[in-house]
């Protein structure tokens, strides 16, 4: 398994909208890297779900519940998307300060390429994310 996070402005997507639908294409990626970070996108995946520009913080996990496929937003160009369905919202959301200020965490793509909007996790910074957070996720 292959741990992810994707970011999304609250205005735009917000994670209650993703409960609310109980699945979503994730759409819109107009940036080459981050799209190669959605090709390798696996079913099943976790994926950890980030408000950026007004809330900046970690606010729940989704799972991948279909591989990239065409991106039907896209006029131009060789664009993807996942289906992306909710599995929980963290318990304490956890916002970019932490992240910067925890030793495992500032080493996340996150931080390091602020830009991205879709970026890999490693194992041990997703599993810590979790206990930060107070999260468990069932199995």
């Amino acid at each position: 398994m292959n741990y992810w996070l994707v970011k999304s402005e609250p205005a735009a997507y917000a994670w209650a909208a993703l409960v609310k639908d109980g699945r979503t294409a994730w759409t819109g990626v107009r940036n080459f890297q981050a799209r190669n970070n959605l090709r390798a996108m696996k079913s099943g995946d976790l994926v950890c779900f980030y408000h950026s520009v007004t809330e900046k913080q970690v606010v729940g996990v989704a799972r991948v519940a279909r591989e990239f496929y065409a991106d039907a937003t896209a006029t131009e160009g060789d664009w993807s998307c996942v289906d992306l369905v909710p599995v929980r919202a963290l318990v304490r959301p956890v916002g970019l300060e932490d992240i910067k200020a925890d030793a495992v965490l500032r080493e996340m793509p996150l931080v390091k390429q602020s830009r991205l909007s879709v970026t890999p996790l490693t194992p041990v910074q997703f599993r810590h994310l979790l206990e930060v957070s107070g999260t468990k996720i069932p199995a």
